[in-house]
């Protein structure tokens, strides 16, 4: 049975909560005059084209998780592709510092046939999926939804009757999800190469603690996909996100 995640979680010991950790981000961002953008596969050979363009000349730093392009006028374009790790260099120390040749190698890495399982999550309803190929097609998929009534705002006797059968109709609809994750996705149990989570996090966490899940959740990659209502339209459009490249952008220090 999945019991309803706490209204107040738990903080534990040397462990900022990810809400907070995720706002101090944010702000460290805004700080450095630094902004997000997210680039599909098939684009970013011309987007790197067009940074370089804008900010000359650019040397990059290459890294498993994450490449740095470094302009001459001060800008830096940080390139998280997906599905980490990107694969050793082919020919060590030949053409690591070149732009473009890192776009493509980071372009060909997010674009590469896989098998992806994708979960999404939010009170009340709940979109399962699996993709397979380049480009994805979506092989087996899942929707539905459960009612869960809004907060009231009544005190009293009534108040606390209301917020258990919210606290029931809640816990029933993330059991529902879970019953549909396991259906969808166990058949690919073993084939799957990696999971992609999204939705609402406090309800996925809720999700994530049915111990059914575990093999599953073990394949979960850290970017989560923050959607819309779960439905078949918006699980269809899942790959365009799980499979950008996300760049931190940071413009050059004011003279």
């Amino acid at each position: 049975m999945i019991a309803p995640g706490p209204r107040c979680p738990k903080v534990l010991a040397g462990r900022e909560p990810k809400g907070r950790a995720r706002w101090r981000s944010a702000v460290a961002d805004r700080q450095a005059g630094a902004r997000w953008v997210e680039v599909p596969p098939e684009r970013l050979v011309r987007w790197v084209e067009n940074f370089t363009l804008r900010h000359g000349p650019a040397v990059a730093e290459p890294g498993r998780e994450v490449v740095v392009l470094r302009a001459r006028d001060g800008a830096a374009a940080a390139c998280h592709p997906p599905f980490p790790p990107l694969p050793p260099w082919p020919q060590p120390g030949e053409g690591q510092q070149d732009p473009a040749r890192q776009a493509e190698l980071i372009a060909a890495h997010a674009a590469a046939g896989r098998t992806v399982g994708v979960l999404l999550v939010r009170l009340g309803g709940y979109a399962v999926g699996v993709f397979t190929g380049d480009p994805p097609q979506l092989a087996a998929s899942k929707t539905g939804s459960r009612l869960v009534h809004g907060r009231a705002a009544a005190g009293g006797w009534s108040q606390h009757r209301f917020a258990r059968r919210r606290e029931n109709q809640a816990a029933a609809a993330l059991r529902a999800a879970a019953d549909t994750a396991l259906a969808v996705l166990g058949p690919y149990e073993g084939r799957l190469d990696a999971v992609v989570l999204g939705g609402d996090r406090r309800a996925m966490a809720g999700v994530q603690a049915d111990p059914r899940l575990a093999p599953f959740m073990a394949q979960a990659v850290e970017r989560f996909l923050t959607v819309p209502d779960p439905r078949l339209a918006v699980l269809k459009d899942t790959p365009r996100l799980f499979r950008a490249i996300r760049i931190r952008l940071t413009d050059p220090a004011p003279p």
